[in-house]
């Protein structure tokens, strides 16, 4: 294998294939990327964990075909080192090396056992749908972080995704919150969608269509596998095992308050007297006639207070929410007013986009003590 790229080129390639290496499995090639060349096709990498896969292709002036697998870290870190931008790679079977020279630079890495390198699966002969990247980038980000990060879990740990006709519908949550995010298409789309991704893959996907600013994501779904096409880059991903819940049973039928708010007023407030919850203290708010008083107090810290006026009506109530999970459906909604929804405090609260955007985020409260 020989050829030559572009260092800037291909060391934006690397960095995409590297989020995809494993860091943690006994197989040392995991550990790599594989470089492959062929002539008159250009360069293509791969990189898994087994969980999830990257392929990506780029043009190359390849003298030799050949293919081999590197440390992903160290590879990125030495490209990245490197003084011009003209770099040529060569495989040397008798040292069972690769040297890349870039200018007055040469380096010499061992490779790492290419027959333990898996195949990663593609879309060939699948049926794959099209959906506008912007659309699909927004919604994952509105509901990726209400996933589960507990492994012991994993039904929790991926984001439920529906697409057929002109919706596309995602829903995350840990059991302690719930994000909801409908999206209308300006086109349908072809064929049906229900998968349960996990929230990193679709997170990585994000990274990926938004570094390209790609306009579209074709997506098709294998008997346990999910693989994503945008441009270039192949992105594939086991889908989640287990029973995704019936989010719709999670929602209260009925709110004993519907108060509309100003979403970026409320969202700084909670941002400035978050920083004294700490410790794992509540952030409280308390609704009486006309005004909310948000505080936070943690022993041996200190305690901060904030008042503004609200449209509350009736008997005072006060609630106490995770203040990092009320941050986040605050700006997940994206929206200048929201819907805050109130029943009790000890039932969940509920906070909507006011410009109808299809958002909803479900949040359980946290037991205050006196």
């Amino acid at each position: 294998m020989k050829f030559s790229v572009s260092r800037e080129q291909f060391m934006a390639r690397l960095a995409i294939a590297v989020r995809c290496v494993s860091t943690r499995s006994a197989i040392q090639t995991l550990s790599g990327v594989l470089v492959e060349a062929e002539e008159g096709a250009g360069l293509e990498l791969q990189a898994t964990d087994m969980e999830l896969g990257v392929r990506i292709r780029g043009e190359a002036a390849v003298e030799r075909a050949g293919r081999a697998v590197l440390p992903a870290r160290l590879l990125l870190d030495v490209v990245r080192s490197l003084p011009r931008d003209e770099l040529s790679v060569e495989y040397r079977s008798s040292e069972q090396d690769v040297e890349l020279v870039c200018g007055p630079s040469r380096f010499h890495l061992r490779t790492l056992p290419a027959d333990d390198f898996p195949s990663l699966p593609t879309a060939e002969g699948a049926q794959a749908m099209t959906v506008p990247a912007r659309a699909f980038v927004d919604t994952v980000n509105r509901v990726a972080r209400s996933a589960s990060r507990d492994e012991t879990r994993p039904h929790l740990t991926g984001v439920l995704v529906n697409a057929s006709a002109s919706e596309l519908r995602m829903v995350a949550t840990d059991s302690y919150r719930l994000s909801v995010k409908e999206t209308n298409l300006e086109a349908p789309v072809e064929g049906e969608l229900e998968a349960n991704v996990p929230a990193r893959a679709l997170q990585e996907l994000s990274r990926i269509a938004t570094g390209g600013a790609a306009e579209s994501i074709a997506i098709a779904a294998l008997q346990n596998q999910v693989v994503f096409t945008v441009a270039d880059v192949v992105l594939s991903s086991r889908l989640v095992e287990g029973r995704f819940p019936n989010y719709r049973q999670l929602l209260p039928e009925s709110y004993e308050h519907e108060l509309r708010l100003n979403g970026a007023e409320l969202f700084e407030v909670t941002r400035r007297i978050s920083l004294l919850a700490q410790k794992n203290a509540p952030l409280r708010l308390r609704f009486a006639e006309g005004s909310l008083e948000i505080s936070a107090q943690t022993p041996d810290v200190g305690e901060a207070r904030e008042s503004l006026p609200v449209p509350f009506q009736g008997e005072a109530i006060e609630i106490g929410f995770n203040p990092e999970f009320l941050r986040d459906g605050l700006e997940s909604a994206e929206s200048q007013e929201i819907v805050l929804k109130l029943i009790s405090p000890l039932r969940p609260g509920l906070i909507q986009s006011g410009d109808d955007g299809g958002f909803l985020y479900l949040i359980m409260p946290i037991r205050l003590n006196v």
